[in-house]
């Protein structure tokens, strides 16, 4: 048990982005980003994990549903504030939830969702986008779970499908030296 704790520690750890990192190269680089959905691996770790994938409150999901005829009439700054509003919804959630988890198994992997929303909240908020600036909103009435598995799963759908469809939309700003 205590091995395990250890490890899932240590995964933690590793898989903090470094915060120097330039959002353009999460931009021009799907490896990149594709190295940074840590979700197949969560979901992994948390079967190892009894008795932690259900929460004791109920976590608001992010929006992740994409109409694709109003989606291209937004701006970028529109695109980004919808997907930075998701990701804080989330990560509030999160760390409530966190705050009421004994250390443990479920605890740390909380903890690590809370470092990956974070560091895609941190990349996001970087980047540099023309156009006027926009208050994040939400472009959905949230809904909540109990499990975290449902969360994972959202939360993917928001990062593989609504952020990577944002962050293919900027790949005309990449240079052709990658």
């Amino acid at each position: 048990m205590a091995l395990s704790r250890l490890l899932l520690l240590c995964m933690i750890a590793s898989e903090v982005w470094d915060s120097e990192t330039k959002s353009t190269e999460f931009v021009c680089s799907r490896a990149a980003r594709k190295a940074l959905n840590i979700v197949p691996k969560m979901s992994s770790a948390l079967s190892n994990c009894n008795g932690s994938a259900t929460l004791s409150t109920q976590v608001q999901l992010p929006c992740t549903e994409l109409h694709a005829a109003s989606w291209e009439h937004k701006s970028e700054r529109e695109k980004r504030g919808e997907i930075v509003a998701s990701l804080r919804l989330l990560v509030e959630g999160v760390k409530s939830e966190r705050s009421l988890r004994p250390a443990g198994c479920g605890a740390l992997l909380l903890q690590r969702l809370e470092n990956n929303i974070n560091n895609y909240l941190l990349i996001l908020t970087r980047l540099q986008l023309s156009g006027a600036v926009v208050t994040p909103s939400l472009s959905c009435v949230p809904r909540s779970t109990q499990s975290l598995r449902t969360v994972l799963m959202s939360y993917n759908l928001l990062i593989s499908a609504k952020l990577e469809w944002f962050m293919v939309g900027l790949e005309h700003k990449c240079t052709n030296s990658r």
